[in-house]
C-alpha cells in the first residue's frame, strides 16, 4: 500500500491533469482578490497587546461575502502566510477542482503563490470559507468567514445579523494565541478548546435592537472543537435553516440548540425583553448561563408581535431519493483516550497503539489512520448511498460531507433535515443517506480539526 504522503501527492496530480485550468474557463468578469496574511488585532480586554492572527485580507473573521443564488464566485486567492495554504468552501455543493482540500482536490498555495476559485453558488443559504492546509492552526489564528448566499425571496424580517461563534486559545498573559497546536492532550482528547470565547472577533458584541423587532440570526459555528450549546433570553423565535438548507417548515425554539464546530443555523426571532432590557443569545456551559450576544433593546418597533414567519424556500435538489435501493456502507470511528483501539493501520503497517501514540495519531475509521489509497466508497453517479457511523469512542465528533448534502435517516426510516455536518456523540449509531449527485474525490472528516489531524479523515469517489 502507498503511504498517505504519496497517495495525497498522487491524488493532486491526477485531478490537476484532468480538470481544466481555471485561466481556461469562460470568465464572467475581473477576480477579486483574497489575501491570507499575518495581521495584529484587539482580540483581548484594552488592558492586553493586540493579538497576532491570520486573516484573510488582514482582517478577522474575513471579508464577509455575499451573493444571490446562483451567482458566480470568482475569488483570486494570494498567499501571504509563511506557510502554504488553500480555500475551503464549506458547506457550498460545487465543482470539485473548487472545493480547496489541499492535497485532494488541488496542491496546496505556497508562499507568495495564488490560485483562482472560480463557482457557481447553487443553494441560498448560510455558508463559510476557511483554510484547509494544516486546518487545525490556520483556522485557530483566524482564517475563516462568512459567504452568504441570498434567497430569491427572502424572509420578511427588520434586519439580519451574521454571527460567528468561535474560541481562541490565548495566553493569558501576551494574549497571544498558544502556538502548540500539536498538543497530545488536545488531538487525543475533544480537542483545541480556547479560554477565550468571542463572536465577531468580540467577547463582548453587543447590538442595540428593539421590542418585537424580527431579526434574522445567522449562526456560525467557527471554532476548532468547541460545540456551542444555545438558547435565548429576552427572544424569542424560530429555526427555519440547518447547515445553509431550508427547514420544511419553522421549527419554534423551546430547547437547547446544540452547534457543533462547522455546523450553521440560521433563527428568526422577536425581541420580546421590554425597552431598557437586554436580551441574550445565551450560551450554555456547565448547565449555567453566559451572554454569547447582548442585545440592548432601545426603542419599540411596533405595538404587537408578527405572526409565525414563512418557511425559506426550497432549494434545488433536496430531496434524498431512492434510500430502499441505496447501497450501504459502515464507519467504524475508534481511537483516542480512554478508548477501545489496541492498533491500527498507519501509512500502510500495522501499528499497535504505543506506536500510534509516538506517532501523534489516536483515531481510526474501519482499523485505518488518515487518508487511504482506495476510497471509503466509490460510487456511481447519482446512487444513493445509507451510511452508517459507529461512534465507538468516549468523545463527540462533528463529521463533514464536502460536496455533497445528507439527511439523517431515522430508526423509523423517516429522514431528518438536510445537513452536510452531523453531530455524533460517544457511543451512538447513526445512518445518513444522501444521493451521490456530485463527480469528484470528496473528503469527508470530523470537524474537531485536531482529531482530523490525528487520523479522523477518509473520502469517498463520486464516479
Amino acid at each position: 500500500m502507498t503511504t498517505r504522503r504519496e497517495f495525497l501527492k498522487h491524488s493532486a496530480a491526477t485531478i490537476a491533469a484532468l480538470t481544466l485550468p481555471v485561466s481556461a474557463r469562460a470568465k464572467t468578469g475581473p477576480f477579486t482578490k483574497l489575501t491570507a496574511r499575518p495581521a495584529s488585532m484587539q482580540l483581548a480586554p484594552p488592558s492586553y497587546p493586540k493579538t497576532d492572527i491570520w486573516g484573510y485580507d488582514g482582517i478577522m473573521p474575513g471579508p464577509e461575502l455575499r451573493i444571490a443564488r446562483g451567482a458566480r464566485v470568482q475569488r483570486s486567492f494570494r498567499n501571504a502566510l509563511p506557510q502554504a495554504s488553500s480555500v475551503h468552501w464549506h458547506g457550498i455543493r460545487i465543482d470539485n477542482a473548487m472545493d480547496g482540500v489541499a492535497g485532494l482536490t488541488q496542491l496546496a498555495v505556497e508562499p507568495g503563490q495564488t490560485f483562482d476559485y472560480d463557482f457557481v453558488a447553487p443553494d441560498a443559504g448560510t455558508y463559510w470559507y476557511h483554510a484547509h492546509n494544516r486546518s487545525v492552526e490556520q483556522v485557530a489564528r483566524g482564517l475563516y468567514g462568512a459567504l452568504i448566499v441570498e434567497e430569491d425571496e427572502p424572509p420578511e424580517v427588520d434586519r439580519e445579523e451574521v454571527l460567528i461563534l468561535d474560541d481562541w486559545l490565548l495566553d493569558p498573559e501576551t494574549a497571544q494565541i498558544d502556538p502548540d497546536f500539536d498538543s497530545v492532550h488536545d488531538r487525543s482528547h475533544a480537542g483545541r478548546r480556547g479560554n477565550f470565547i468571542a463572536t465577531n472577533g468580540r467577547p463582548d458584541l453587543s447590538l442595540e435592537v428593539r421590542q418585537n423587532e424580527r431579526l434574522r440570526l445567522r449562526l456560525i459555528n467557527a471554532a476548532n472543537a468547541r460545540i456551542f450549546v444555545l438558547s435565548l433570553a429576552g427572544l424569542e423565535g424560530w429555526s427555519i435553516a440547518l447547515d445553509g438548507m431550508p427547514l420544511a417548515s419553522p421549527e419554534p425554539l423551546t430547547d437547547a440548540l446544540i452547534l457543533g464546530p462547522g455546523q450553521r443555523a440560521d433563527l428568526i426571532v422577536d425581541v420580546t425583553a421590554n425597552q431598557g432590557e437586554t436580551a441574550h443569545l445565551v450560551r450554555i456551559e456547565d448547565q449555567e448561563g453566559f451572554s454569547q450576544v447582548a442585545f440592548p433593546v432601545t426603542g419599540l418597533a411596533s405595538a404587537e408581535r408578527r405572526g409565525e414567519p414563512a418557511a425559506l424556500p426550497r432549494n434545488p435538489k433536496m430531496e434524498v431519493t431512492g434510500l430502499e435501493d441505496a447501497v450501504f456502507v459502515r464507519l467504524n470511528m475508534q481511537g483516542g483516550a480512554m478508548g477501545s483501539l489496541d492498533a491500527a493501520v498507519l501509512d500502510g503497517e500495522r501499528k499497535s497503539f504505543r506506536e500510534l501514540v509516538d506517532a501523534n495519531q489516536f483515531w481510526a475509521f474501519n482499523g485505518t489512520i488518515g487518508m487511504t489509497e482506495a476510497p471509503l466508497a466509490e460510487l456511481a453517479l447519482g446512487q444513493t448511498v445509507e451510511l452508517e457511523i459507529y461512534n465507538d469512542t468516549s468523545f463527540p465528533h462533528a463529521m463533514h460531507l464536502h460536496g455533497m448534502h445528507f439527511r439523517e435517516i431515522g430508526q423509523d426510516g423517516t429522514p431528518g433535515p438536510l445537513r452536510d455536518t452531523l453531530m455524533m456523540f460517544g457511543g451512538e449509531t447513526r445512518t445518513i443517506g444522501f444521493v451521490a449527485d456530485n463527480p469528484g474525490d470528496w473528503l469527508f472528516h470530523c470537524h474537531m480539526l485536531s482529531h482530523a489531524a490525528s487520523g479522523m479523515m477518509t473520502w469517498v469517489r463520486v464516479a
